[in-house]
């Protein structure tokens, strides 16, 4: 059997409900999470309300009066992936998502390299964010309590809770997670549009003109700027737990990507108007939510903002461990790892074992920042910059792979392809921002220690080749 017909033996054999058939064996809930509980998966691994506080200031350090300019960029680059990525959820429900794609389209090795990657962004991912919680704990308690508490009882409550959430229910855990996200969103964007209005929605034209931007830095602040979208695709990972996947999720993934990309764009445009004529920079400032919202005169809600950014980041912890969960249980079934992370529990249909495993790595990560002294914005940072390694692999993998699955269903298309290795050159572009200009240390390290785990794994995958092939053969 050539590979062109084994991709399309697998694409074209699918339910009449639209499941991929390769989801029967998996154990999870079908058809239990609607189109918005779906979106709020992707919206959660995001943690859109993080990314004004945390994110954004540290593009505008790079970029300058060209913040908004470089999310505009960011944003027409993730609209690239998530074409590629939607096109191949039309054809695939599976919890493996993006890894599902690769492997089912393209040698076993270039799917193991896809599987590695996409489990490390999603871990990763989820301790950054845990690190941006302790952070925000600290604010919180120094607030209310003039205290700090001690870092690793928060890491440990953040990893326990989000992991019995996402060990109970996946509805529960959607259903929270996207109400936790609205009401902060809505807070920020109260705050913005407050703050335009008080400036009478004139255009500031010295960001417009991009005035005083210095180009050099457009690519480390670019590679910045995709930390506040990478996650938007996770609904992929959900399968057929969502209803009529083939359609809601593909919208989930396109309709994620616009309206973080808005909300970017407004947040990064308000924030540098709103902080001209202060005597500290954006870049400076330990709460820039705070500072708006008093010049906004809705002083309190720079502290409701603060709260909501805990929340948002607890949720953004959820979400990455139902994703990583649920790469594990595909990685599983297709014999990358052990068969204990392919099963399910029999009541809840949650992957206990994944969802045990990535709330360990998660909390092994951030506690051994944390007893090295490591402040939660730093592990925020830095975690965070390590996961933009696994989702770029992720995403290229994607948009190479999507040509050669539609061809093999005989649908082979100019534009899609022209597209799919266009996206492929954004993210390799995307990766030498990363690494050139040579960064200062710790980030010199980063690029190093991605290396090595994917040696590792791909290490791993030589152990498991015999039957990696064996579950092909029989899928």
């Amino acid at each position: 059997m050539t590979k062109e017909s084994a991709a399309a033996d697998v694409y074209a054999a699918r339910e009449s409900n639209g499941v991929d058939v390769l989801d029967r064996g998996y154990g999870l809930h079908k058809g239990v999470l609607s189109p918005l509980e779906t979106l709020a998966q992707s919206v959660s691994t995001m943690a859109p309300s993080t990314s004004p506080s945390l994110t954004i200031p540290l593009v505008f350090a790079l970029a300058g009066n060209g913040t908004w300019f470089v999310y505009l960029l960011t944003t027409c680059a993730m609209l690239l992936v998530g074409f590629c990525v939607s096109r191949f959820a039309r054809m695939s429900a599976s919890p493996g998502s993006l890894y599902t794609y690769t492997a089912d389209t393209l040698r076993p090795s270039l799917g193991a390299v896809a599987a590695w990657a996409l489990l490390i962004a999603y871990v990763a991912t989820g301790a950054s964010v845990a690190g941006g919680a302790l952070y925000y704990a600290d604010v919180l308690c120094g607030q209310f309590f003039s205290f700090t508490p001690p870092a690793l009882l928060v890491l440990a409550l953040t990893f326990v809770l989000s992991g019995a959430i996402a060990f109970r229910d996946v509805k529960l855990s959607a259903e929270l997670m996207l109400w936790i996200e609205i009401i902060s969103v809505s807070l920020i964007a109260i705050v913005l549009v407050l703050l335009l209005g008080r400036y009478g929605f004139r255009f500031d034209m010295d960001q417009l003109r991009l005035k005083g931007v210095a180009f050099n830095g457009m690519g480390p602040a670019l590679v910045l700027a995709m930390f506040s979208f990478v996650g938007f695709e996770s609904a992929t990972t959900l399968g057929g737990e969502a209803r009529e996947p083939l359609k809601t999720i593909p919208r989930a993934v396109i309709q994620c990507a616009i309206l973080a990309g808005v909300f970017f764009m407004l947040c990064a445009y308000s924030e540098v108007l709103g902080f001209q004529g202060e005597t500290g920079k954006l870049s400076d400032s330990t709460s820039p939510l705070h500072v708006l919202a008093r010049k906004a005169g809705v002083s309190p809600l720079g502290t409701a903002i603060d709260i909501g950014a805990f929340v948002s980041m607890f949720a953004c912890v959820l979400a990455c461990t139902t994703a990583a969960a649920r790469v594990l249980l595909r990685m599983a079934h297709s014999g990358l790892i052990p068969d204990v992370f392919g099963r399910t529990h029999k009541k809840y249909g949650t992957p206990v074992s994944g969802v045990a495993l990535t709330c360990i790595a998660m909390f092994v990560a951030t506690a051994g920042l944390a007893l090295r002294g490591v402040g939660g914005t730093d592990m925020y940072g830095w975690l965070g910059s390590i996961s933009v390694f696994g989702f770029l692999t992720a995403y290229a993998l994607v948009a190479v792979s999507l040509p050669f699955a539609r061809r093999a269903l005989g649908q082979h298309s100019h534009v899609v392809a022209v597209v799919s290795w266009f996206t492929v050159l954004v993210m390799i572009a995307g990766a030498v921002g990363s690494i050139y200009p040579v960064p200062e240390a710790p980030a010199l390290w980063f690029p190093y220690i991605y290396l090595g785990y994917m040696a590792l794994g791909m290490a791993w995958f030589l152990v498991r080749r015999k039957t990696i092939h064996a579950r092909r053969e029989t899928a």
